[in-house]
């Protein structure tokens, strides 16, 4: 094919003694013998015509440089320069919303030329950095680095406004201003600060101010809740990422323009903390600050298996805090009865899931729901009650949860179940097991009436209702606190 293409290029080569050169044999070319037939006896192919360009490889091969073989001149080229789309910090802030800032800036700063004192530092929290009141010391620190007592117009300019933080989103802000310049992530002690600024200016906390020691549990509950909810890791280093995943910004700004504290249920409810605490008061008998094995046994009216109680205590769900052997602080138990009264969150379905999977291998099998139901039985039988077969419950478990693989339940099945919540109960809380199996209409319509609640709120609020009652007596109804029982029975 190569000596046809040569033919038909140069049909008058002329012919010479350098045609001796060329083996016309078809076995040295490797081409069919009818192919020579086009070729004249003795002609020599003609030369490579010079002006043609290199090929790119036989260009690599000799200067070793890859060079463009665009058909296009250097003229011709055209530089197109893509615009930056990633922006780790957020986008740029807009040149009019910039001036639009530094104005106020210079207002709120024209009565003050050497710098803000704390005391008329609010409108930069509030207005320039769109932060919650109660943030105005941890940002006033911040920036007053030198701890002249004083906020420079510069140097707001330069940590705020020069750092784009003008279009950074709320979490970012918050995350921003609480951690610790040498970290990327907070600590329980970072939100400290701002819990007491909180309890020193919130109007729905002044009760508070004659008894210290109830604001000391107060913010250690409010941080330990934020925590149980959004440190995911729950290795106690709250990242940005889960700050973004979670409703803790909105809730900071709910708590800033609520004055009835009650009503923020996420976290900051005084009623939620109220039933926390009296329910661990309750259960330390001998009022060391931290219980046994014995005491939670008494949880809930004895509501407990033993060998869930065991369980929790081995520690495998979660590392206790009280710095005490074999005996659970406040801090765990926070966790506990968060988990406890709401099996629904993503945090309680892997607490009590840890304590089920008994060899901790990511499944949860009938042996292990066996072993769990076994003592469920028996409490059962001792209440004159006929006890639901396991084989039973394995079937109606099966039904509702629907896992991936028959006889192997995960935590991404349960997850994907609304209903996960009543398979723990069934394996360890008699009290709950048999509410369930009863379906309470009470319970139900609650749960129809105001479907935003959690199981959780629910229970705070009646338990706060109870606590009351017993609190108060007979007072409740001798001076005009029967509104809380009326309240009660309406929310019933």
């Amino acid at each position: 094919m190569v000596m046809t293409l040569i033919q038909e290029a140069h049909p008058e080569a002329s012919c010479g003694d350098q045609g001796s050169r060329i083996q016309t044999s078809p076995s040295s070319l490797s081409i069919d013998p009818p192919t020579l037939m086009h070729i004249k006896e003795g002609c020599t192919p003609p030369l490579s015509p010079r002006s043609l360009p290199l090929s790119p490889r036989s260009q690599r091969r000799l200067t070793g440089h890859t060079i463009s073989t665009s058909p296009l001149s250097n003229s011709d080229l055209i530089r197109e320069s893509i615009p930056q789309f990633y922006f780790p910090k957020g986008p740029p802030t807009s040149k009019e919303a910039y001036f639009e800032c530094l104005d106020r800036v210079n207002r709120i700063f024209s009565g003050y030329p050497n710098g803000l004192p704390l005391s008329a530092f609010m409108p930069v929290t509030k207005e320039i950095c769109k932060l919650p009141s109660y943030f105005s010391s941890v940002l006033f620190q911040k920036l007053d680095i030198n701890r002249t007592g004083l906020v420079t117009k510069e140097r707001l300019i330069s940590d705020w406004l020069d750092q784009n933080m003008l279009v950074a989103d709320g979490a970012t802000r918050i995350f921003t201003v609480l951690k610790q310049h040498d970290t990327d992530y907070l600590t329980q002690d970072d939100f400290r600060p701002i819990l007491r600024e909180l309890l020193l200016t919130h109007q729905g906390l002044e009760f508070l101010h004659d008894t210290p020691e109830f604001q000391d549990r107060y913010a250690e509950t409010v941080i330990f809740r934020i925590f149980y909810h959004c440190n995911k890791g729950g290795n106690g280093r709250l990242l940005l990422r889960e700050i973004k995943r979670s409703h803790l910004f909105a809730t900071l700004q709910q708590v800033d323009v609520e004055e009835d504290i009650n009503k923020v249920l996420n976290y900051f409810s005084y009623e939620h903390f109220y039933v926390i605490y009296c329910k661990f008061w309750e259960l330390d008998s001998d009022h060391d600050f931290v219980i046994d094995k014995d005491d939670l046994l008494r949880y809930g009216n004895h509501a407990l298996t033993y060998r869930i109680v065991e369980r929790i205590f081995s520690q495998v769900p979660r590392r206790f805090r009280s710095g005490v052997e074999g005996k659970m602080g406040y801090e765990d138990f926070v966790w506990f009865i968060l988990s406890e009264e709401d099996k629904s969150s993503e945090t309680s379905l892997e607490y009590w899931f840890k304590c089920v999977d008994l060899d901790c291998d990511g499944v949860i099998t009938p042996n292990e729901m066996h072993h769990f139901y076994e003592e469920q039985v028996h409490r059962v039988e001792c209440m004159a009650q006929e006890p639901v077969l396991f084989e039973d419950i394995v079937c109606q478990m099966s039904d509702m949860i629907k896992p991936k693989k028959d006889g192997h339940l995960t935590l991404r099945d349960l997850k994907n179940c609304k209903l996960s919540g009543n398979f723990f109960n069934i394996l360890f809380n008699l009290n709950k097991f048999v509410a369930f199996e009863t379906r309470d209409p009470f319970l139900i319509r609650m749960e129809r009436e105001d479907p935003t609640l959690t199981e959780w709120d629910r229970f705070a609020h009646a338990e706060y209702i109870r606590l009351a009652m017993e609190e108060d007596g007979e007072d409740v109804f001798m001076d005009g606190s029967a509104e809380v029982l009326d309240d009660a029975f309406e929310y019933y």
